[in-house]
């Protein structure tokens, strides 16, 4: 039900209100931050494993005592333990996430390599996941009973299958079957085209049962009989009242989805061997690179903390009455 225009607050409230919802925003994102660095800190020394091995090439570079010993040294790994975390919090305060044991490059220039592919990945398959499941949620509204449960079951299929088995059948079909697409990810389109559809299919089957369950429900609410009424076409509905409704879930979880993108481009890159933040994670944590998983872990969750806040501003934008909320 809309609010009445005399139950908004004022200016000063909003700015109040504004004000506090940054304060959150910030606080949490600094406990976050904080959280996910002492969580890598203590797991990545769990692992079983020399990290001074390495830095020096892994088991196989037969290195020496002396030399083990000397990379210790360097890298602070002879320290206690609880000085080696202090230490590593004042450095990640000031901005410097140390230099990757395997790349042996400062952790922010290989950050800065690898975010545009994986980024590219995320996004163009957030695009394409939000299409399929606003057609979706279009053509089932209008198709009637039949219509909505064959998408409802292309919707449910969509989102239960796993990443890894639906790359495999891609591949399959579109590489080895058919020749369209190559089975390797390459800098080219036709070489995106299947990493895309890996990640975004399973999303659009979840988008898409949202969305078109909130289309739904527009669709026989009160505003959408009397712009029927008013003599508006039903496209006119569909297109100036439905959809806006429909895509306010859909905005909600953009955040989450893009992080659980984010957390998918790690199989994705791995299985069309992408270079990108998810393929060198797995990389960095099968070779105790202390520097580039903390670092990759600190930049996704960064990431994720931005991308909730902007789809915490597109959905207030998108209904002003959650901005007073």
């Amino acid at each position: 039900m809309l609010t009445s225009p005399a139950a908004f607050p004022n200016k000063s409230d909003v700015f109040v209100v504004c004000l506090r919802w940054l304060l959150r925003k910030v606080g949490g994102a600094v406990f976050v931050l904080w959280a996910v660095a002492t969580a890598i800190f203590f797991a990545i020394r769990m692992i079983p494993g020399d990290p001074a091995e390495a830095i020096m090439g892994g088991p196989g570079s037969q290195a020496s005592p002396e030399a083990l010993a000397a990379a210790r040294a360097q890298y602070g790994l002879d320290l206690p333990l609880h000085v080696q975390y202090f230490s590593q919090l004042r450095r990640l305060a000031t901005g410097d996430m140390g230099t990757s044991y395997s790349l042996k490059s400062p952790v922010s220039e290989v950050l800065v390599e690898l975010v545009p592919s994986t980024l590219t990945l995320a996004v163009l398959a957030l695009l394409v996941a939000w299409t399929m499941a606003l057609l979706l949620a279009v053509v089932s509204t209008r198709s009637g009973a039949v219509g909505s449960s064959v998408a409802s079951g292309l919707e449910i299929v969509s989102a239960a299958v796993p990443h890894f088995w639906l790359a495999s059948v891609l591949i399959m079909v579109f590489s080895t079957l058919l020749g369209w697409l190559p089975p390797v990810s390459t800098s080219t389109p036709a070489g995106l085209v299947l990493p895309v559809a890996t990640l975004a299919l399973p999303l659009a089957g979840f988008l898409g049962q949202v969305m078109r369950d909130t289309m739904g429900e527009a669709q026989r609410s009160a505003f959408a009989l009397s712009a029927r009424a008013r003599g508006e076409s039903e496209i006119g509905v569909l297109l100036r009242h439905s959809l806006r409704h429909a895509a306010l879930p859909g905005i909600a979880l953009s955040g989450w989805a893009l992080g659980s993108l984010l957390s998918g481009a790690v199989v994705v890159e791995s299985i069309f061997a992408r270079p990108g933040l998810g393929r060198s994670l797995l990389s960095a944590v099968t070779s105790r690179d202390i520097p580039l998983v903390t670092g990759v872990a600190l930049l996704s969750s960064a990431a994720y903390i931005v991308i909730m806040a902007l789809s915490d501003i597109a959905e207030r934008i998108a209904d002003p009455r959650i901005a007073t909320q």
